[in-house]
């Protein structure tokens, strides 16, 4: 179940199996003169299927929006063996209920997708990136709004990650940081289609940011080479992380101006007993990466985790999955997140759908009482 099914060119619609390689998919397209609105670190492995049903997130959200705007339908098996065909390739369509919205983000508990449409957008003709250096949170987000104000309809991503973070990746994979030491790290992507126009916005945007003291260091990449070297201090965190012990990872909503306070307030609070504590992410849509590490699993480091980290998300108006999804380790802490009114509905779709409980079971949905 790996074969495109279909591509328009003139609309951008990708029509595909659910066993298609995410990076397979973007190399398809780049042939056509488009990509995938999707991209993650785990592109070389992961598939489309899968993205749908974890609703995954990525890099290019600040730029194309979640797989809940760009899929346009998806066919899927439900649990009596029936098939659900939503397959269509239309932008609009407002006859009855959304089905498809029902199987996204659903991980696999409501049936299992097997195919896919998708609205693709063009490829840029130019792309740059930027990796900066900041002496303090705050002032990573100033550069957001300035980098907003300045990039506008060609900024595509905005990632940052903090000193420790960077530091595992130059430990464990021996990556090398182009600028001096610094609190913390903005990897700004520009995409668009005109060259010229591009780097007269990025390098105005960059001026000003030196200018009023924002940022303390910084190095542009153009060229494909330098580009992937830059993204790989971002992309293989988690490959770093796995080499520095036992990781208890978090992936959380937050709003922005607190997004970094949760790593703070938890390095305070574990003190000597975590190895490391490092916070990154896709700040420019509020999804922050928490990971801790110990030299070995701990259920007394556990403990001062959770509901820790959970209690202060909801106390902060955040979501305790951005979008790694809930699967059993979570599941039952939903209602930090979800009313119960609200679970007592998914569980009701849940029953309807798969009275035996058959599709991926003990997952994301507590069980009714």
């Amino acid at each position: 179940m790996d074969q495109v099914t279909s591509f328009d060119q003139v609309s951008g619609t990708l029509v595909c199996q659910s066993g298609c390689i995410l990076e397979s998919l973007n190399q398809y397209l780049e042939g056509q003169g488009y990509i995938m609105p999707l991209d993650l670190g785990a592109k070389g492995s992961c598939h489309i299927g899968g993205n749908l049903a974890t609703n995954a997130g990525g890099l290019r959200v600040l730029r194309y929006g979640s797989l809940r705007g760009t899929v346009l339908g998806l066919e899927a098996v439900l649990p009596d063996g029936s098939i659900l065909n939503c397959l269509n390739s239309l932008r609009k369509d407002n006859t009855g209920y959304d089905l498809k919205q029902l199987f996204i983000g659903s991980e696999g508990t409501l049936g299992v997708i097997t195919a896919v449409s998708i609205l693709c957008p063009r490829k840029p003709k130019s792309v740059n990136l930027a990796l900066l250096g900041c002496e303090s949170f705050s002032r990573v987000l100033q550069v957001f709004t300035l980098c907003r104000d300045h990039l506008g309809e060609i900024l595509s991503a905005y990632e940052f990650q903090d000193l420790e973070s960077m530091r595992v990746v130059q430990t464990h994979l021996k990556l090398s940081n182009p600028l001096q030491e610094s609190a913390f790290y903005i990897l700004i992507e520009t995409a668009g289609s005109c060259e010229q126009h591009d780097e007269e916005k990025l390098n105005a945007f960059l001026a000003k940011a030196l200018e009023s003291g924002l940022v303390e260091s910084g190095t542009v990449a153009t060229d494909q080479g330098k580009i992937k070297s830059l993204w790989a201090l971002r992309e293989r965190i988690t490959e770093a992380l796995a080499h520095d012990g036992y990781v208890y990872k978090y992936d959380l909503s937050i709003p922005v101006e607190k997004l970094y306070a949760l790593v703070e307030e938890t390095r305070a609070r574990l003190g000597t007993s975590a190895r490391r504590v490092v916070g990154y992410g896709h700040l420019g849509d509020g999804n922050l990466h928490l990971n801790i590490t110990s030299e070995t699993y701990s259920e007394s480091l556990l403990a001062a985790l959770e509901p820790f980290v959970y209690q202060w998300t909801a106390g902060h108006s955040g979501s305790i999955s951005a979008e790694h999804g809930l699967g059993f380790k979570k599941r039952d802490h939903i209602y930090y997140s979800k009313s119960s009114e609200a679970v007592q509905l998914m569980q009701r779709l849940k029953k309807m759908l798969d009275p035996k409980g058959i599709m991926n079971p003990y997952k994301t949905i507590p069980q009714a009482d």
